[in-house]
This record gives structure tokens, sequence and C-alpha cells, in this order.
């Protein structure tokens, strides 16, 4: 685990037990004025949370572990919805940096865009508000891939002409269904195709974790936080 210097003003603390107490809060999904008083000051946990966060420290931890556990020749993309807290209403309010929160019928949403390795294990992760289309974020999920990388496994909702070519610029077979209102038809392998599974069930790991199932951050940074500390001891850190 690298060491995280001390913000000004900010006592030294064991960076390891603030983080495996960090990792405590976000899994059980409690306040930070809720973690056990043996845990330290709570404020202590969430200013380290924010500053760490801000740096971009817990993205740079999964993207290094990613690239330490090996790269795929197969890789997965898929989009899952993550419900907001009822709280959340504060979020749609305007600001500096876009909060990647909007409105469906299920009421307030962020969606998660995720590859995943054939293994199942995270390899990159994309927020965007609810109502985005899976386009978004394949636009950047699927830019500057591996050179490893051989196939992309995707549904339907990633049937689209322009992901097409640009996998085949690079040599990247795509293994896509067409839409059945096609009138061409392109062929995928369709045993290829089940192995889809491997991406619903990260999620649904993913979604374990009670902070990931259901939004309670105000800043997007920080949500995201909270998915990559996630993805990081589930797939790769193996509790």
């Amino acid at each position: 685990m690298p060491f995280f210097p001390p913000a000004h003003g900010m006592p030294r603390v064991d960076d390891r037990r603030v983080l495996s107490r960090i990792v405590y809060v976000i899994r059980n999904g409690l306040q930070w004025k809720d973690a056990p008083k043996a845990y330290s000051p709570h404020k202590t946990l969430y200013n380290h949370f924010i500053r760490w966060s801000r740096l971009g420290v817990f993205d740079r931890i999964l993207k290094t572990l990613a690239e330490q556990a090996g790269r795929s020749k197969r890789l997965m993309i898929d989009a899952t919805h993550l419900k907001a807290h009822r709280t959340a209403a504060s979020l749609l309010k305007k600001g500096f940096s876009p909060r990647h929160i909007g409105r469906k019928k299920e009421g307030l949403t962020s969606k998660l865009h995720a590859l995943c390795d054939d293994q199942g294990r995270a390899v990159r992760l994309y927020l965007t508000a609810g109502q985005a289309s899976d386009f978004k974020g394949a636009d950047v999920l699927l830019t500057d891939l591996p050179a490893e990388t051989k196939k992309v496994i995707g549904d339907r909702g990633y049937d689209r002409n322009i992901i097409r070519h640009s996998l085949t610029e690079r040599t990247i077979t795509a293994c896509i269904p067409p839409k059945k209102n096609r009138k061409s038809q392109p062929p995928y392998d369709c045993h290829l195709y089940k192995q889809r599974d491997l991406i619903e069930n990260m999620f649904a790991k993913l979604k374990d974790w009670r902070r990931v199932a259901t939004r309670y951050d105000r800043c997007a940074h920080t949500f995201m936080s909270a998915i990559h500390i996630a993805a990081s001891f589930i797939f790769h850190l193996k509790e």
C-alpha cells in the first residue's frame, strides 16, 4: 500500500488502519458518524477519504492492481443502474462539476459503465447520469484498449456501426448480437456470448457493498472512489 502524506495541519496516522476503517464504512453502508468509536474520530476517516478521493488515489490503485493481474484477450462491456438515496434530490443542483445523477421512472439514479476481463474482474469503470445511453460509456471505455485485446463481448445495447468499425480497425472482434430490426445481421459467436454472465456477476458482487448499491455521496468523484475501493478489494485483493 503506498504512503499517503498527511495534509497540512493533519496529525500523522497509520494509513493502513484508516483505509481498513474506510472500507468498513463503505461495505456496510454506514454514515461516517456511525463508524465504531474504536475506529478513531469519524472526521479523521472522512477527511482522509475526501482528500485521497480528490487526489485520485483510489482509481490509481484499481488501475495498478488490474495491470498487475495481467491483461486479458477477452473483455466484456455492460452497464447497470445504481439508485440514489432519497436525500439525493440536492444532487440535481448545479455545481462546478457534473453530479452524474439523473431522473428515470425508478427515481434518481446513476449509471455505472464497466469493462471486465475473462475472469470477471473489473478493469475499467465510468459513471454517468442514469438516463445516459450505453454508447456514452462505450465511447470512453473502448478507447485506447490494451494491445492484448482480441475480442469484446457486449449485449444488443452496443450494436452500433461506429462501435463495430472502431473495433475492426484495431483488429478486435466484436461479439455483439445484432438488433432484431437491423436490415443486415452481422454474425457473432453465440457460444462466446454466453460468457457475458461474468460481467453480470461482477455487478452483483459490487452491489453487495451497500454504499455502492445505493448512492449516498453528493459528489461523483467520492461515489466513484467508493466503487473503486470495492472493486479493488473484491476482485484483486481477495478479502
